[in-house]
């Protein structure tokens, strides 16, 4: 049975077993940018508290793995210091800390499932667009692909599901949608999301000194650009794909 630690602000949080080298921190069961925040705050915590015998602090949509040498320490050792450490947690902060805006082309030859993702929200398809450059959504997470944002989230009726079936490959820079969610492909793959734009920012950047453009917390919000404008800093590699960086905090 999970153990509820008690704390400022995350007496919600369980703490359970993970495997026989891990712990899960989860701060609720369901996605919100207050848990999201929290789950990316204890983990900035833990790895700033260098906790003797850990391995690794992964963070996830609502939880944190934390990963330990069982030659170092052990799970109760572990599981008291991790209290100890939500107990002194505050509130975290949802609030962003940067604000990327990242031009995204919607022309059909970049965007060819747009449509009837926007059916699926029971929208036009420039509703759709209007809705998805309006929002400023939050990088809830990085995964499947090195440096892959999870961005959200999306107004309810963009709750439609993944498809049945793959999408055999979309490029990389594609923006795809599914679960009130939007990623932005870190590298040509097949996919179960619907392919609704596209951008020319690398979110993976193996040779540069940051690999990840992105960091869980940031905010993102997409400016509609044509599909020249795309096709121009497609063929730039010093454009950054047109996206600028504003540091809000």
């Amino acid at each position: 049975m999970p153990d509820i630690a008690s704390g400022h602000g995350n007496s919600d949080a369980a703490i359970s077993p993970l495997g026989m080298d891990g712990v899960l921190v989860r701060f609720s069961r369901m996605l919100s940018p207050q848990a999201n925040g929290a789950a990316h705050g204890f983990c900035d915590a833990v790895i700033a508290a260098d906790l003797p015998g850990v391995t690794e602090v992964a963070p996830s949509l609502t939880s944190v793995r934390v990963g330990f040498d069982i030659t170092k320490t052990n799970r109760d050792s572990l599981t008291r210091a991790l209290r100890a450490l939500l107990a002194g947690l505050r509130d975290a902060d949802p609030a962003p800390r940067r604000l990327w805006r990242i031009p995204v082309a919607f022309g059909p030859s970049h965007a060819p499932q747009l449509a009837e993702a926007a059916a699926l929200a029971g929208l036009t398809p420039d509703q759709a667009v209007a809705e998805i450059t309006a929002q400023r959504l939050r990088v809830l997470a990085i995964g499947f692909a090195p440096g892959q944002p999870y961005l959200g989230m999306m107004p309810p009726h963009w709750d439609i599901p993944r498809q049945s079936e793959l999408t055999p490959k979309v490029p990389r820079g594609a923006l795809v949608t599914a679960v009130r969610q939007l990623i932005i492909f870190a590298a040509d793959t097949p996919t179960g999301w619907r392919q609704i734009g596209q951008s020319a920012f690398a979110v993976w950047r193996p040779d540069s000194d940051r690999p990840f453009a992105l960091d869980p917390g940031d905010a993102v919000q997409f400016h509609a650009v044509s599909d020249d404008t795309l096709r121009d800093l497609q063929a730039n590699p010093n454009s950054n794909g047109g996206a600028t960086c504003e540091v809000l905090r």
